[in-house]
């Protein structure tokens, strides 16, 4: 079996980083429609945007690794 190589990695980061995108899209709906509700249980509203932020964060995070620091 090969060792992963830098394009193997950054490939199954691109791929983390588009399922990540769409549970953040996702979350978002689902937040936008409790909201719209205004029936929605606050608990469970407040976990669900606990939950995207944590889902923005690694985002960046992966964004960051892909996305080389460019010094001016």
């Amino acid at each position: 079996m090969n060792a992963p190589t830098e394009l193997d990695t950054e490939e199954v980061l691109r791929i983390r980083l588009e399922v990540l995108r769409r549970e953040h899209r996702d979350l978002d709906e689902a937040i936008h429609a409790m909201e719209a509700a205004q029936r929605s249980d606050p608990l469970t509203l407040r976990r669900l945007k606990k939950h995207k932020l944590a889902l923005k964060d690694m985002i960046a995070t992966i964004e960051d690794r892909l996305i080389p620091d460019i010094i001016a």
